[in-house]
């Protein structure tokens, strides 16, 4: 997928470029600055001494030297002030300066720590929404995958109000496996019931019905409406899916960008009509396309699939859905936060 969050050392990164978040001298520090320095080895620091610093919302290149990537991107984030001393503009300059060093070195995987969050002090949950939308607003326009990485679950927060309420919602709805069997086992017995009430029932009105009334309109459908709602009921996932994209006048690479999904697995459920996707990429579909929770459902079909409160990624899916919010990019971070697997492919 073209953003992912991931636990990782940073210095362990198979990509072509890593980002580190340095102090203006880049002469080495410490944490993710100090731990680049010595997985490098002495030859980055000479390197950097020829560069003479870098200011603050700037960001400079070198070789990776015996770090697993080709080039480093050193870029000095803010220190925290308070938040009225311009932090957010510098932050979001380090994002954006950082991929446009790495897209003019033809990189297409780039990895970056969460810029300022460590001894600099901003707040996490600050820092992650202007990760997100400034790799976003990048992605939008560019193709390159690009990684957040994280050491550890201390170094990553969601704001407390949205994980609150998720929290609140999955503790309302979450089932264990045999309550939702059980659910289930009642909900198409009452289904059967009601089934068999109808087949059974008189065809002879009831002696109390008014013979006056009214008969009920028919509802008449067309030639034309009867062989399209045929061809969606026997359509396959891909066919559905292109469907959609053109019913709401979106282009291709809209609806993949907006899902998080690589063009080239796009590229792939394009040409191949029987395509059977993952479980989070339909959902990514799902949510590219805006769908409401009843349309999620129809669309999942297609591909097997459903949503159950037997699991909490679902749960949470849904909590999204009925709330209509369609980030990707903020569900995903809601979903790492819980410990989920993530939308895209």
């Amino acid at each position: 997928m073209p953003l992912q969050i991931i636990r990782q050392d940073i210095t362990k990164m198979q990509v072509d470029a890593i980002v580190n978040a340095a102090n203006e001298s880049l002469l080495g520090g410490g944490g993710v600055d100090g731990a680049i320095h010595r997985a490098a080895g002495e030859k980055l620091l000479e390197e950097c001494r020829k560069l003479g610093g870098c200011k603050t919302g700037q960001a400079k290149l070198t070789r990776g030297y015996n770090l697993p990537c080709r080039y480093v991107i050193h870029t000095v984030g803010p220190i925290w002030h308070g938040g009225n001393d311009g932090e957010a503009q510098l932050l979001s300059s380090c994002y954006t300066q950082s991929l446009l060093l790495a897209k003019k070195k033809r990189c297409t995987s780039v990895a970056f720590p969460l810029i300022s969050t460590g001894a600099y002090g901003y707040p996490k949950d600050e820092a992650l929404r202007i990760a997100t939308q400034c790799i976003c607003n990048f992605l939008e326009e560019n193709e390159m995958t690009v990684y957040l990485v994280v050491f550890d679950r201390q170094s990553y927060q969601i704001g407390k109000s949205l994980a609150d309420d998720i929290q609140s919602y999955i503790d309302d709805h979450y089932t264990s496996a045999f309550e939702e069997s059980a659910a289930e086992r009642m909900r198409r017995r009452a289904l059967e019931e009601s089934y068999e009430a109808k087949v059974s029932a008189p065809s002879m009105p009831a002696p109390f019905m008014v013979a006056e009334a009214a008969p009920m309109p028919k509802r008449t459908m067309s030639k034309r409406d009867l062989a399209r709602a045929l061809e969606e009921l026997d359509e396959s996932f891909s066919q559905t899916l292109l469907r959609m994209i053109d019913e709401r006048g979106m282009t291709d690479a809209q609806c993949y960008k907006k899902a998080n999904i690589d063009r080239k697995l796009f590229s792939k459920i394009r040409k191949d009509v029987h395509y059977k996707p993952s479980k989070y990429t339909a959902i990514a579909f799902a949510i590219a396309l805006e769908l409401d929770l009843e349309e999620t459902l129809a669309f999942l079909q297609k591909a097997g699939f459903t949503l159950s409160h037997s699991y909490k990624f679902d749960i949470i899916i849904e909590y999204f859905i009925k709330n209509r919010i369609y980030d990707v990019f903020q569900i995903n971070e809601a979903l790492f936060a819980f410990d989920q697997p993530l939308l895209g492919a």
